[in-house]
Parts: C-alpha cells; sequence; structure tokens
C-alpha cells in the first residue's frame, strides 16, 4: 500500500491518505506529550512500541466481536486502517478512581469503581476537551440517542474484555480512553489504544506502567513501554 498525502497530524500520529478508497495508513511517530502539549519530547522507539500494542489489542477485540479500524500493520510504526469519519468524542472508562476524577470530585486514590464510571469528554483541544452529557450530545447532534446508547454499551464491552486480558497478565486496567468513528451507517471502534490512552498499574506493586511514568516523572518512560508491551502481548515489537 502507498502513502499518498498528509491528511492529518496529530500530538503523536500523522494520518495519511492512501491509492485505495477507505483505506488510510497511520504512523505513530516517537513523539510523546502531556498537559495538553505543555510538555513535549521525543523518544525513540516509542512509537513502535504504540502501534505494536494498538495492534493487538484491536485484533484481540476483533476476534471478540467488535468492530475496529485496524486491517493489517504494515511496519513496525504503521498501520492500514478504515477511513472513518471521526466523532468528536472521548469515551473514558475509569474501573479505579485516578487521576482527574479525584482531584474533581470526593474520591479516594485507587477506590474501585464498580460498575466502572464512563465519562465523556468533546474532543476539542481549543476547549480543553470539555465533560460532556447525554442532553449535550443529543443537542449537538453528535449522535442519535440510538447511536448514543451502542457506544456506551461497545465502550463497556471493550472495557469488560481488556479489563480481563490484562488481569491475566498482573496489570490493572485503571482507566482508558476510546475514540469512534463511523464508515457509511457503521460504527467502528477507531484511534489507538495503547500505553498513552491507558492507565495501567502493576497489580502487586501498584507501578505505574503507562504515560504517568512520563507525565510525572517517575523513571523511565521508554523502559517502562518496552516492559509493558512485551508483558501485555508476549510478542517482541
Amino acid at each position: 500500500m502507498k502513502q499518498r498525502d498528509l491528511l492529518y497530524e496529530g500530538k503523536a500520529k500523522s494520518v495519511y491518505r492512501t491509492e485505495k478508497r477507505g483505506r488510510l495508513i497511520v504512523r505513530f511517530r516517537d513523539d510523546i506529550t502531556a498537559f495538553d502539549g505543555g510538555k513535549k519530547d521525543v523518544v525513540k522507539d516509542k512509537g513502535r512500541y504504540n502501534a505494536h500494542v494498538s495492534s493487538f489489542f484491536f485484533q484481540y477485540l476483533e476476534k471478540h466481536g467488535i468492530k475496529t479500524h485496524f486491517i493489517s500493520l504494515l511496519d513496525s510504526h504503521t498501520m492500514v486502517v478504515r477511513e472513518l469519519a471521526m466523532i468528536p468524542l472521548e469515551m473514558i472508562v475509569r474501573n479505579v478512581a485516578a487521576g482527574s476524577i479525584v482531584r474533581n470530585y470526593p474520591f479516594s486514590e485507587g477506590a474501585k469503581l464498580d460498575p466502572p464510571v464512563m465519562v465523556i469528554d468533546y474532543k476539542d483541544d481549543s476547549r480543553h476537551d470539555p465533560m460532556l452529557n447525554d442532553d449535550l450530545i443529543l443537542a449537538l447532534r453528535i449522535l442519535t440517542l440510538a447511536e448514543l446508547r451502542k457506544v456506551k454499551a461497545i465502550s463497556l464491552r471493550v472495557n469488560s474484555l481488556l479489563f480481563d486480558l490484562l488481569a491475566e497478565q498482573g496489570i490493572t486496567l485503571v482507566d482508558f480512553k476510546m475514540e469512534f468513528g463511523r464508515q457509511g451507517k457503521a460504527i467502528y471502534l477507531g484511534d489507538e489504544i495503547s500505553m498513552d490512552s491507558m492507565r495501567l498499574w502493576d497489580a502487586a506493586t501498584g507501578e505505574s506502567l503507562d504515560k504517568d511514568v512520563y507525565r510525572f516523572d517517575k523513571g523511565d518512560v521508554m523502559s517502562t513501554y518496552h516492559r509493558v508491551a512485551d508483558r501485555i502481548t508476549g510478542q517482541k515489537p
């Protein structure tokens, strides 16, 4: 598959058109950012680990009936995906209280959230991704009521699948975000699922195994990404 014009460049990924209609190339770069881009660096091989873990998760979810945009891994940093009209929402599922939910609400760090708490943010950097409720989503005509119910149900199903998968490796899925898009009338899980978009703790020690290592200077982020990628997938990227 041939890479054509740049379609979109985000904080850590570049998306390109291809010669095939309905197919895009996503290039995972080595950029790493935090605090709405206020902290940023380039870290060798970071894109490779995120592409590897994302492709593993997408293939796992596909096997369990979740429609994703993933087609194939083109090389160590690059995925071929379905072209989606992205829905400007971040679906965040929280299994354990951490991060902003502790800062903004009277939860204790590490408290189990059962059932999981779902938070939906409006994806707009200029507005700092404000939280939405169902009424706002419907008023903005981002989703229909039927679509909103479907996306919520898929998000909880993905959470259940990944929570159990990671628990088998001694990893707690604290929280993570998902993004969805449309191709025709069908809705697919898109973007990425990786250490950049998840909060992961070692179940035995509570050690951070995600971008919080970089965000809060907890250690060598690439050593962490290397270890967790091997642990999650059981494969060398």
